[in-house]
């Protein structure tokens, strides 16, 4: 009997200065052994040898994996990048990669095996392990290890919403999504810093995204990624962006969820209150998350909502 024909997955990866991991990073694309796949990646302008490695490794490779590749002179940043790897992809599935994390072998076909075995979801995320910059592991679970998260909160629509929501979990590029995934729901919001919480968002509000117990990349952890910043600057303006984010997404969801993220964007402006220094509006903005935390308690569907298995 014929084997069936497996759906295209296109992995999407933007790159920016990174010279030491790109090269592990497709790699992992050439290793990982589901049969039907190619890569779209594009250099946002770095200013190290990120494009001259890609392009070494692109020719290289070019008889055994398709490679669409295209240098930028100038960043145009990562939403904008996500846009454009997207509409040049001709795959079923889009992966979301990072030129500094790795695929896992099996991940691929995994996802794709829960997207065709559930058709309403439009997107799946995984686990990840964590690594240094020199690959050595530091823990088995990016959402246990790193962010302390639930995991078994993501066995429903119901704690999938809580979970992205007030409890964003998701370490390293670990989704694969329907390419008319972003039909449904837009593509990524061009100008943020910080993306992946302004898209996961509006899948969840449309019960949209699954989640399969299983690492399917690694996050490498290397003292320069964009989300773990220590610098108080920084900080302040990553999370600014999160508060626009938690105030522009609240009308996506219903009660209670909306009023959820409502508390969320009080607990994201105590934190940058805190790093400000500024103790009275910390004070006020805590008495207003608990405020809204407690309304989204009461306001709670019907019980026969609540759960609904993934």
């Amino acid at each position: 009997m014929k084997a069936a024909v497996k759906p295209l997955v296109s992995v999407l990866i933007p790159a920016y200065n990174h010279e030491r991991f790109v090269e592990r990073c497709l790699d992992s694309v050439l290793e990982d052994p589901y049969p039907a796949k190619e890569i779209v990646i594009i250099d946002d302008g770095s200013t190290d040898r990120t494009g001259e490695r890609i392009a070494e490794w692109a020719a290289r490779y070019a008889r055994q994996l398709r490679v669409e590749y295209v240098r930028h002179d100038e960043n145009r940043g990562i939403a904008a990048t996500l846009n454009e790897l997207a509409a040049r992809a001709h795959g079923e599935f889009l992966r979301l990669g990072a030129s500094d994390d790795y695929l896992l072998p099996g991940g691929l076909a995994a996802q794709v095996n829960y997207l065709q075995q559930h058709p309403r979801k439009r997107a799946v995320v995984g686990d990840s392990i964590v690594v240094d910059q020199y690959g050595n592991k530091l823990h088995d679970s990016g959402m246990r290890d790193l962010h302390g998260a639930d995991k078994r909160l993501y066995s429903s629509d119901e704690g999938i919403r809580r979970a992205v929501i007030s409890q964003w979990a998701i370490g390293g590029p670990v989704a694969l999504l329907r390419k008319s995934a972003l039909e449904t729901v837009d593509r990524w919001t061009e100008g943020l810093r910080i993306d992946d919480w302004d898209f996961f968002l509006r899948l969840a509000a449309r019960d949209a995204l699954g989640f399969i117990d299983m690492p399917v990349c690694a996050y490498r952890l290397h003292g320069n990624n964009v989300s773990k910043t220590r610098h108080t600057a920084t900080r302040i303006v990553n999370l600014t962006e999160s508060w626009h984010v938690a105030r522009r997404r609240a009308d996506l969801f219903d009660e209670p969820y909306r009023s959820l993220l409502k508390a969320q964007s009080h607990y994201i402006s105590a934190k940058i209150a805190f790093l400000q220094k500024r103790s009275i509006l910390l004070a006020c903005h805590l008495l207003a998350y608990l405020s809204w935390l407690i309304a989204s308690k009461v306001r709670l569907p019907p019980a026969g909502r609540l759960v609904e298995k993934t």
